[in-house]
């Protein structure tokens, strides 16, 4: 179910029963010649979407907008500064925290995010704890803890994900507009599918240092990817994939004391 087509009495009798809820997280920015700017959001929706029906969980709106400084110098992308990324993840988390959802389960489609996410869990931590909403608010209370929990799971990086396009990519999947993302969203959006020759084919790899140097080592976004290898039939099996691992990966979260 999602959050926001439930009403609040829906998810007040819900969460009588389950305290957990799993919160899409992507990014703005551009994707190379063929790739949508929305894809990093696109894929993320459309998983977390999916492993919410297969473990019967609510999903919350998406995060549409993530850390992309380094993509500002390319056309349409968006960026958070990662103080407010840290900013608008602990309001949410919190302000789902008060009404008692208590496991927060993100799912990832941007590697930019990482290294922020990481930091906004503990300024929630810290915020949480520091507002009484673990155990007791006594040091070295023996209560069960109240405090947030909140995990990472980037989409891309599910087991049966990485089989797949080593199956289907080779040395081609590259780390930015990748095959298997742009599948995804041709999936997810058929009518949205770009044809557009790519040269090279596959596109250098390597370091960058901000906005201007990605674009000045990278000029058409990609990097060490052949998002032309990308169709909807693969798009369907990575997220098939993605599906069954995070839904599994979620039920342990759940579980876990």
């Amino acid at each position: 179910m999602l959050l926001h087509h439930a009403t609040w009495k829906e998810v007040e009798t819900r969460l009588a029963v389950d305290q957990g809820i799993i919160l899409p997280i992507g990014s703005t920015e551009q994707h190379g010649p063929n790739g949508l700017v929305g894809t990093d959001a696109i894929c993320a929706e459309v998983i977390a979407r999916g492993v919410g029906e297969a473990v019967d969980a609510l999903v919350a709106p998406t995060i549409s907008v993530g850390m992309a400084v380094h993509h500002m110098d390319f056309a349409g992308s968006m960026t958070l500064r990662p103080s407010t990324l840290i900013a608008l993840v602990g309001d949410m988390v919190l302000s789902l925290a008060r009404h008692g959802f208590r496991r927060f389960f993100f799912v990832n489609g941007h590697g930019g995010n990482i290294a922020t996410m990481q930091a906004a869990f503990y300024e929630i931590y810290a915020a949480a704890e520091g507002i009484g909403l673990a155990s007791d608010g006594r040091a070295g209370s023996n209560r069960p803890p109240a405090t947030p929990r909140c995990v990472l799971h980037n989409w891309y990086d599910a087991r049966g994900v990485r089989a797949i396009s080593a199956e289907l990519y080779a040395g081609r999947e590259g780390s930015h507009a990748t095959p298997s993302e742009v599948a995804v969203t041709q999936w997810a959006y058929p009518e949205t599918i770009k044809t557009v020759p790519l040269d090279p084919p596959v596109a250098p790899s390597g370091r960058f240092f901000g906005a201007e140097d990605f674009r000045r080592r990278f000029p058409d976004g990609r990097i060490g990817s052949d998002p032309s290898l990308a169709t909807p039939e693969a798009g369907k099996r990575l997220y098939d994939a993605s599906v069954a691992d995070l839904a599994q990966t979620y039920r342990e979260f759940l579980a876990a004391e």
